[in-house]
Order: structure tokens, then sequence, then C-alpha cells
């Protein structure tokens, strides 16, 4: 029996594969539907104006002013001594001390939170004599709304911070 898988047979088959490629290639592309051209309608748009953002005002916090010593007209006190323009501490052995809004027991808390032993005040007005206590008017050096009566008994003078 004769090899039927010789040179000239695959060069034929190859050929004859290649003629049949192309020819359907060209039947498909010569028989296939023009596809129809879109209807195509104008369309509108709609151009809406968006306004740039702007900034939202911020409220700064109310500036402090250090209160200046020369505007407090009073002679310097003694080493200790409690007077307008000097520098004191709540003594209260860590309970803290609760700042008035006037000068007497039954007035309201200048602030909720009592003023720990660490603060710093400046006395700023004073004294004034009420439910059996000496009262000075007390300013937070770091904020000046900070700010109100406390009763002597609880503060202690210390030197200029």
């Amino acid at each position: 029996m004769k090899n039927i898988l010789n040179g000239k047979v695959l060069i034929a088959a190859l050929v004859i594969a290649s003629v049949l490629l192309c020819a359907s290639l060209v039947y498909i592309l010569v028989r296939r539907p023009a596809a129809a051209a879109p209807e195509l309608t104008p369309a509108f748009a709609a151009l809406t104006v968006i306004p740039a953002p702007t900034s939202t005002p911020h409220t700064l916090p109310p500036t402090t002013t250090p209160i200046p010593l020369a505007s407090l007209s009073s002679p310097t006190p003694a080493a200790g001594q409690i007077a307008i323009g000097v520098y004191v501490q709540p003594t209260t052995g860590g309970d803290g001390l609760r700042i008035h809004t006037e000068p007497n027991v039954s007035a309201g808390l200048a602030f909720p939170d009592p003023a720990f032993d660490s603060e710093v005040f400046l006395i700023t007005k004073g004294p004034e004599q009420a439910d059996g206590y000496t009262w000075w008017y007390l300013t937070a050096l770091y904020d000046t709304s900070r700010a109100g009566w406390a009763a002597q008994k609880y503060l202690t003078a210390i030197p200029s911070p």
C-alpha cells in the first residue's frame, strides 16, 4: 500500500483549504445585509451653572488680652499678701475651687469646672466682704473669660509667673 500522506497531497489539501476559506469570507461579506443607518435626531443639552463653593466663615475664639500690671493701681503688697495685682493659686487640697459670678456663696458659678490647684490667676478686683469670707475677683492668665469671685480662704499668693 502506498503512503497517502506524501508532500503533494499535503500541499494540495492546504491549497484547497485556503481557497475554501477565502470563498467563505467573500460569501459572508457579500451576502451580509447592509446595516441600517440609525436615525439621528439632534440632542439638546440643558446647561446648569453650579456656583463655585464659598468658604464658610469661621468664628474665631475671642482673643485673650493679658491684663497689664501697670493699669492696676495698688501699692506693691508684701510677699505672701493677697491684694489687687497679685498672682494666686487655689489651695483646696485637690478638690478644686468654685469660682462665682458674684462675691457670695449663693451666687452662680462663673464656669462649670472648678479651678484646679495648679492654675494661676491674677487678682483684678476686690476685696468684698460677704458670707463671712473675703472675696477677690480672679482672672485666669491663659483665658480672660475664665474669671470670677473666689474666697480668700482658698487662695495662696505666688510670685509673678
